[in-house]
């Protein structure tokens, strides 16, 4: 009798392992099939971002439409200032780490720890590309997971120097304005190659929120970021070689 009961709950068991796995097993295959092929982006810049695509149905939702300024421009035209500012910015480790900035997150959770609410995310400069190319807004587990193979997959098939020319040609940086080019004509009337040091700093300092803050509207918030910004761009240049 027990010899019974104890093979009726293996079968038990085994039944609900493959009536569960399966359906899982075969929304994880799909999933991965639907993966974008992000070896195309060596030689082909994107002709619209998922970030871009959201705005817009947004604008539509709420009855406007929003232009879209987004002029693309390749690395060497982006001034080295912004190059800096944007990398001590938002992702210091860039240029050592492979996606991912462990330290960064662990600083970033102590931080949303004891301030009781999530205010830092501690997201690479990968990981914001990863988003803006491909991904939604909404904070699901299958959404990070997602987010995470995509960054590896940038990581492995792009040099540093092209996911950076990426994020600087699809970050947003204003209402309907993308871009390095768009956002240097859109806020100081000129050319991306031709920004300061200063301007590179105002710009940087607005990408955690570029719908919200305006380098022409200085809040306190900006400045101080502002600031902070310049004088590492600005110590930075002015260390001496090794």
């Amino acid at each position: 009798m027990r010899k019974s009961t104890s093979q009726s709950r293996h079968r038990l068991a085994a039944f609900l392992i493959i009536g569960l796995g399966l359906p899982i097993g075969a929304i994880l295959f799909v999933w991965l099939l639907t993966m974008p092929n992000v070896s195309t982006l060596r030689t082909t810049n994107p002709t619209v971002t998922a970030l871009m695509a959201a705005r817009q149905t947004q604008a539509e939702a709420q009855g406007h439409a929003v232009g879209r300024q987004w002029v693309w421009v390749p690395l060497s035209r982006i001034s080295s200032h912004l190059r800096q500012a944007v990398v001590a910015a938002e992702d210091a480790a860039f240029f050592t780490h492979e996606g991912f900035d462990w330290e960064g997150i662990k600083n970033a959770a102590k931080y949303n720890l004891e301030a009781g609410e999530l205010k830092r995310g501690g997201s690479t400069i990968t990981q914001q590309l990863a988003k803006n190319l491909y991904l939604s807004s909404d904070r699901s587990l299958f959404r990070k997971a997602r987010e995470a193979l995509i960054t590896r997959a940038l990581e492995h098939q792009l040099t540093k120097e092209r996911i950076l020319e990426l994020y600087l040609n699809v970050a947003e940086w204003g209402e309907g304005v993308y871009g390095a080019e768009a956002a240097a004509r859109h806020h100081f009337k000129k050319s991306a190659q031709d920004l300061t040091a200063d301007e590179a700093a105002w710009l940087a300092a607005i990408l955690p929120s570029p719908r919200r803050y305006d380098p022409i509207r200085k809040t306190p918030a900006l400045t101080r970021r502002h600031d902070r910004i310049l004088n590492l761009i600005t110590r930075r240049a002015t260390r001496p070689a090794p």
